[in-house]
């Protein structure tokens, strides 16, 4: 059993399998071990706030999957067993979990989110919050293995204990409403998003409340907004604004309803992405040129944290179209925020960091990766620029065509993985040094750039190890098709030799 659990921790969070749904998978995330893990979180917790667990306040949600209600309230019943209040807040999102430890209202010492993010149907986790934000990598391991020593077993269902209730969503969503009216310096009873049609498409995820209670409140029309209702087995698309299809599908609707505006969220609404109104995908490298472009004016020469993977293109918007700095960092959205909030507190102003997946963490909203909150900044800043006669693709209209990109995935094939692509690493390093190719300064893997007008090659290469499973992932983009396929004849020959390699296209 503790093993198993233990496998359980998916870097910042808990994920797992909960249900039935695909041959060959194993439930692995069940009632009861989200009960021990209630638990845990309390023990955890109690600990590190030196309160005894009848004094803590928990709050925990849920998104829409199938899974949800049973596992939020096997984890409540393990928290209660524990001594703690739990506060059940129901369909909720990851972000307004956060929040319900910052509003006055609520002031949970913790909560708990049972969410697996963009992960199929079957799957379900959990993230937990305390004041200083979401927990780390070394948090989850600790409660994990907390939760190995519990024998306890569930012995009563929900309705046999009080848990009391409150309408999370409903106090996130006026806070929102709140953000719009102070950017636009009015109220709601101004109707201030009259002028202007969006459409959202929640993927039958937890996002819905943003047409039902911040959109439609403050007059906006959202005709053709699709897939509101929570259903937890994603009939019509995963929610996920990295999937084509789902891409596709908010593109289509944005175009077929002459929106303004298209937006897309996640499942638990902790990332988004959005569609301008031809119908143009704003996403990877222009969703963080378009959050730094609304940003830059109140944050002159600041600094903005990326993920590895960002675009040479997006380093010539930000540095020389924006005059901000771009500070290309690590996958992992953890990772990114924790870069961010070091980073401030060394006195650097950094008012994003940002992921090309749309995990997106502003300094102004608690280090908080909310995609509900960059959603109300770029509706802000639609509104504006619709005053002035302006598009809202006008903000990035200067930055430089996306080039061809390509990923593949190298799988290692040995037992003592982090090691053998270590070695790669180091020897790649060298094979390239001895070429004379240009390495930028990079905080993953090796960066390999590639400005040559002589031999007409343009473009980056990017080998890293990842941070999780026995894979190299290589990312390659080229200003032209051609580029692409030399740069992977340069990949392949800089991993000539090494026989544990199996290239996945």
């Amino acid at each position: 059993m503790s093993e198993k659990l233990l496998k359980l921790q998916n870097g910042s969070d808990i994920r797992g399998i909960a249900c039935d749904g695909v041959v060959g998978e194993d439930v692995n995330l069940t009632p009861d071990i989200a009960f021990k893990v209630g638990i845990a979180f309390v023990e955890w917790l109690s600990s590190k706030l030196k309160k005894n667990a009848n004094e803590l306040r928990i709050g925990i949600g849920r998104d829409s999957r199938i899974t949800g209600e049973s596992l939020l309230n096997a984890a409540a019943l393990g928290m209660i067993k524990k001594g703690a209040t739990v506060i059940d807040c129901g369909l909720s999102t990851t972000p307004s979990m956060f929040m319900s430890i910052i509003f006055d209202e609520t002031s949970f010492d913790g909560s708990a989110m049972i969410t697996a993010s963009h992960l199929p149907f079957n799957r379900n986790g959990i993230k937990f919050f305390d004041k200083d934000g979401g927990l780390d990598h070394d948090d989850i391991f600790e409660i994990l293995k907390i939760a190995t020593n519990i024998k306890d077993i569930i012995e009563n269902d929900k309705t046999s204990i009080k848990i009391n209730q409150f309408n999370l969503i409903e106090r996130y969503s006026s806070h929102l409403r709140s953000i719009i009216c102070d950017g636009l310096k009015c109220n709601e009873n101004d109707k201030p998003l009259s002028k202007l049609k969006i459409v959202v498409d929640s993927g039958n995820g937890a996002s819905g409340f943003f047409v039902n209670d911040i959109l439609k409140p403050l007059g906006c029309d959202t005709t053709g907004s699709q897939f509101l209702e929570p259903n937890g087995y994603f009939p019509n698309h995963i929610p996920n604004p990295e999937n084509k299809e789902a891409m596709n599908s908010i593109q289509n609707a944005t175009v077929k309803n002459n929106a303004d505006l298209g937006l897309i969220f996640d499942t638990d609404v902790d990332r988004m992405s959005c569609v301008f109104s031809n119908g143009k995908e704003v996403n990877r490298d222009s969703i963080i040129a378009l959050i730094s472009a609304i940003l830059a004016p109140d944050y002159p020469k600041s600094t903005i944290i990326t993920d590895s993977v960002t675009s040479d293109r997006l380093t010539d918007f930000l540095q020389n179209e924006l005059k901000l700095t771009h500070f290309r960092f690590m996958r992992g959205y953890k990772n990114v925020i924790n870069k961010q909030i070091e980073l401030n507190n060394a006195g650097t102003i950094c008012p994003l960091a940002m992921e090309t997946s749309g995990h997106g963490s502003l300094s102004e909203n608690h280090y908080l990766d909310d995609g509900a909150y960059l959603a109300v900044k770029i509706i802000i800043a639609l509104a504006k620029a619709k005053e002035q006669g302006k598009t809202l693709e006008s903000l990035i209209e200067k930055m430089k065509p996306a080039g061809i990109e390509c990923e593949y995935r190298f799988k290692i094939l040995c037992e003592d993985f982090k090691t053998y692509g270590e070695n790669i690493l180091d020897c790649v390093k060298k094979r390239a040094s001895e070429k004379g190719y240009e390495m930028p300064k990079s905080y993953e893997g090796i960066r390999l750039s590639f400005n040559d007008d002589k031999n007409n090659l343009h473009g980056w290469i990017l080998i890293r190890m990842s941070l999780h499973d026995p894979v190299l992932p290589i990312n390659i983009e080229g200003k032209t098709k051609t580029d692409s396929e030399n740069l992977f004849e340069i990949t392949k020959s800089l991993l000539n030799g090494f026989d544990k390699l199996e290239c996945r296209y």
